[in-house]
């Protein structure tokens, strides 16, 4: 129950933070979809807290912005972007979860699929919300808005979340899993 009761809480302040973050980016529309900054409380939401708690809070949070702020716009952007958040809070929570040793290389591995999942989800609700729509998702816009845009925020999100985690690590907040009795970061 207390166990829950973190957790949850700990969700509450991951979704507050993607609230929050874009503010940061998003005042500028080119900068803040390139830097993608919800995406990263999400991503520690799943690791931290489990893939249900990252799957949800993934889920909302694109939802809650546009509600609140009217960005992103509901139609199709948040919807899909919901979508996509949601995929990365449950493919890296549960990918992570179950890894044998939790360690920065299976961290990696888990953002790395679940990033590709997510582009991957994100691109198939396009095709069926814009297509829904009246008009196409072509490959090209595809490409665009999952990799060559989203560049620079998959680059801060390979950087910033491993070490974050790193320094939960170390402060003993968020333990790696350990192997007997030597840590496999090896500290």
């Amino acid at each position: 129950m207390k166990n829950n009761i973190k957790k949850l809480t700990l969700s509450a302040m991951f979704l507050a933070i993607g609230i929050v973050l874009p503010f940061f980016t998003g005042q500028i529309k080119e900068i803040g979809s390139m830097l993608l900054p919800m995406h990263i409380p999400v991503f520690l939401c799943g690791l931290i807290c489990g893939w249900e708690y990252g799957g949800v809070v993934g889920f909302i949070l694109p939802l809650m912005r546009s509600v609140l702020f009217g960005m992103p716009p509901i139609f199709p952007n948040a919807v899909a972007m919901s979508v996509e958040l949601m995929t990365y809070g449950v493919v890296a929570g549960a990918l992570y979860a179950s890894s044998r040793w939790q360690c920065v290389i299976s961290l990696y591995r888990s953002l790395i699929i679940a990033m590709l999942a997510g582009r991957i989800v994100w691109g198939a609700t396009e095709v069926v919300l814009i297509g829904a729509g009246g008009s196409g998702f072509t490959w090209k816009a595809f490409i665009s808005g999952a990799l060559l845009n989203a560049v620079p925020g998959i680059i801060i999100q390979l950087i910033l979340i491993p070490a974050i985690m790193i320094a939960l690590n170390k402060t003993g907040l968020v333990k790696f899993k350990k192997r007997g009795k030597q840590n496999v970061l090896g500290d």
